[in-house]
């Protein structure tokens, strides 16, 4: 019961949230504009959790009423070198969320103001540790873009609505919430962005459906892993998945990821500060994964979860060093210039622990496709690094419909088999979109941990049964679908028939019979 008022006051919180974030919008493109409603938030945030942090140390001496937002920028001075140390960052007390937000609507340069107060966090963690969290973060941030407005002013009076609209944004006091409210309204808003905006950005979002899934399966009989790894992390919805699952102790070491978009990797970032991790436990690159990897030094990772884009044109064999490379050297051949998928998904396995698991959304023509993408898979099989394939509903990601698969890989299996899931039918149709309910994903996990078989929904096969079908991977060939027409009984039908004529053959006998008395 408490759970479902708790998921009650969520809900409203989000409506109230997208309320605000559509509202202030205005003419600008949702896709666009969400860089300025979640660059606010985050802004909020940390300065939020910076007075928290100071505020809470001082109470604990014993100095009750202390408040950091009240302090003078000299006073506060003083402490600027211990708390980039210990937070990563810093802000004075005149340029807090609260601070900026109060003398906004009396701010003639309020657009200059928060450039120069963006400008001054990002600096606060040069020549530190933090630096590579920090710097850039506010890139997406144009305080003099036209899309505010045509004139300063103009623009300036939507800062303020912008300021005005996330100060409003009821998400509690950072250090009390028992809801992630800031985390979780982040991924609410991004949801919503993606699902409004069509084709433009929707389906680089993995919704939160598919991304537990995703988590659970890679996560099966697990409490905590060491290093969890996205190689085309996008917004970080994936990789903080892992804390959701697991709990905030799931993940000891740390979140490792590579995103190629500028804007998505800054995101990411934000993201997860809006989540409490610390700039020491993520490290999040920019960068093309399949050209220019930057984690060689954090791999292997123990759990790899990805929904990397489908079909994207590569370098593949026009490079010759690829080849080389002891990502893909391995399968003898590179996945075609045209169709980088598999290519994701070798790199992936080259960096598995081998005592990890990873879960990557694909698209399905990988899964039966010839040529290099054969051979390919071809070595994936014989190696036995093919733990299971999960062919998923369709409609389940924003701007796309295709029905895309699940391949989850293993490097020390302890059986020759393949798990074939057929989960087309595990969902439920919401708006224009299908969704994973808990049940369904509950279905799928426990039927991949089981390694069940079960009529129509799973097949276990062993490698020669696959090696029998060209390595063609696709589900439907193991998984027989169920025959839904409706079985006809030929006896039963004969008779209902023969029925048929006889009364027929009465009720002329009894027409004959009243037109010979009309006649007579």
């Amino acid at each position: 019961m408490a759970d479902m008022k708790k998921e009650q006051e969520r809900e409203e919180l989000h409506r109230a949230i997208w309320a605000i974030a559509d509202e202030l919008r205005g003419a600008v493109d949702g896709w666009d504009f969400k860089n300025y409603v979640l660059g606010t938030m985050f802004y909020r945030y940390i300065s939020e959790n910076l007075t928290n942090y100071i505020n809470r140390g001082e109470w604990e001496a014993g100095n009750d009423g202390f408040d950091y937002a009240a302090l003078s920028d000299s006073e506060a001075e003083e402490a600027r070198e211990g708390l980039v140390q210990e937070k990563g960052f810093f802000i004075l007390p005149s340029e807090l969320f609260c601070n900026v937000c109060a003398k906004a609507p009396a701010d003639e340069n309020l657009n200059e103001t928060l450039e120069g107060i963006f400008r001054h966090i990002e600096e606060s963690a040069q020549g530190t540790q933090s630096e590579g969290s920090f710097a850039g973060l506010f890139d997406d941030y144009d305080v003099n873009s036209n899309k505010l407005g045509a004139t300063v002013a103009k623009r300036n009076e939507k800062l303020v609505k912008l300021l005005n609209g996330v100060a409003a944004m009821n998400l509690g006091e950072v250090k009390d919430h028992d809801i992630d409210a800031f985390g979780d309204a982040y991924e609410y808003l991004m949801t919503m962005y993606a699902s409004n905006a069509g084709k433009s950005g929707g389906e680089f979002f993995t919704p939160a459906d598919v991304s537990e899934l995703l988590t659970r399966l890679g996560t099966v009989g697990k409490t905590q892993v060491n290093k969890v790894y996205d190689p085309a992390c996008g917004s970080g919805s994936l990789l903080l998945k892992a804390v959701k699952v697991l709990g905030p102790e799931g993940v000891r070491v740390g979140f490792f990821g590579q995103e190629i978009n500028i804007t998505t990797y800054n995101l990411c970032r934000i993201n997860m500060f809006l989540h409490d991790i610390d700039y020491d436990k993520f490290d999040i690159a920019c960068e093309d994964t399949l050209t220019n990897p930057q984690h060689w030094d954090d791999e292997p990772f123990e759990l790899i979860v990805s929904n990397p884009p489908y079909s994207i044109k590569w370098a593949g064999d026009e490079d010759a060093t690829l080849i080389n490379d002891p990502r893909f050297a391995p399968a003898g051949v590179l996945a075609p210039k045209s169709k980088a998928d598999l290519a994701f998904i070798m790199h992936s396995l080259s960096w598995l622990a081998p005592n990890g698991t990873a879960a990557i959304v694909c698209f399905p023509g990988v899964l039966y496709r010839g040529g290099a993408e054969k051979k390919i898979r071809q070595y994936l099989v014989d190696n036995n690094f093919i733990d299971c394939i999960i062919q998923l509903p369709s409609n389940l990601f924003f701007g796309t419909s295709i029905a895309t698969c699940i391949m989850v890989l293993k490097k020390n299996k302890t059986d020759g088999k393949t798990l074939f899931i057929d989960a087309t039918k595990e969902c439920i149709k919401v708006t224009n979109n299908n969704k994973l309910t808990q049940d369904n994903i509950t279905r799928i996990v426990d039927t991949f941990a089981r390694r069940a078989e079960e009529a129509h929904f799973s097949h276990l096969a062993d490698l020669e049964e696959i090696a029998g079908q060209e390595y063609n991977l696709s589900v439907s060939t193991y998984v027989e679908a169920e025959d839904t027409r409706e079985k006809i009984d030929i006896t039963a039908l004969n008779a209902e028939i023969e029925q048929i004529v006889a009364r027929e053959q009465v009720l002329r006998q009894e027409i004959d019979k009243i037109i010979g008395e009309i006649e007579g």
